[in-house]
């Protein structure tokens, strides 16, 4: 799939975030520095949260597609943070660690410019027909 907005209003617009590719076994997307930081200027790790959850959920929904069960709820994020950045852009990229029939969980790596790790994350999502 080519790059999707997130729909208007939602936090993911909000944070900046833009998809740039979309599927059951990868998603990818960018984030701001700017307007995305905590008070000593460093990106937030809240914020690299949201990209983390947002990017896994869209692999976990297109994973539920395939099976009927296309609505994935987040059940349980965990983040670790590994380096600050300040300025720029990063990238999130989701991959599946386990697509069942009920639960999918995706890891997501974030990087800087510089392709350097930022933060790792896991999100686990219970997915639902309706």
């Amino acid at each position: 799939m080519t790059a999707v907005s997130p729909d208007p209003g939602a936090l993911a617009q909000r944070m900046g975030i833009t998809i740039l590719e979309v599927s059951a076994e990868r998603v990818v997307g960018t984030m701001p520095v700017e307007g995305n930081t905590q008070p000593l200027g460093l990106l937030h790790g809240g914020a690299s949260g949201v990209l983390a959850e947002t990017l896994a959920s869209y692999g976990a929904s297109m994973h539920g597609y395939t099976i009927g069960r296309p609505f994935a709820v987040g059940v349980d994020l965990n983040a670790t943070h590994h380096k600050g950045v300040r300025h720029g852009t990063v990238t999130g990229v989701a991959t599946p660690a386990h697509r069942g029939g009920t639960v999918a969980t995706y890891d997501v790596v974030i990087t800087d410019e510089k392709g350097d790790r930022v933060c790792t994350a896991r999100l686990t999502c219970l997915l639902r027909s309706a």
